[in-house]
């Protein structure tokens, strides 16, 4: 009998405080401003458009393997 109520007490603490975590507070302050900043589509394509073109294409693996097949003499 005893053993009922120690178990009976363990599962309702254990549901006390799971029910204790779902709570939440309303929040009735006011909304954030949204200060983030607006993307401007002109000034974005024309930032891409200035950068320059890479005049050797690069190359991830080429410190790992050599940039050009070694050719066999026939």
């Amino acid at each position: 009998m005893r053993i009922l109520v120690i178990a009976a007490a363990v599962l309702a603490l254990a549901a006390a405080s799971a029910q204790a975590q779902g709570r939440r507070q309303p929040n009735d302050g006011p909304k954030p401003a949204d200060n983030t900043p607006k993307v401007d589509e002109k000034a974005y394509k024309a930032a891409l458009e200035r950068i320059p073109e890479p005049k050797d294409k690069y190359d991830p693996w080429g410190g790992a393997r050599p940039s050009e097949p070694a050719k066999k003499p026939k």
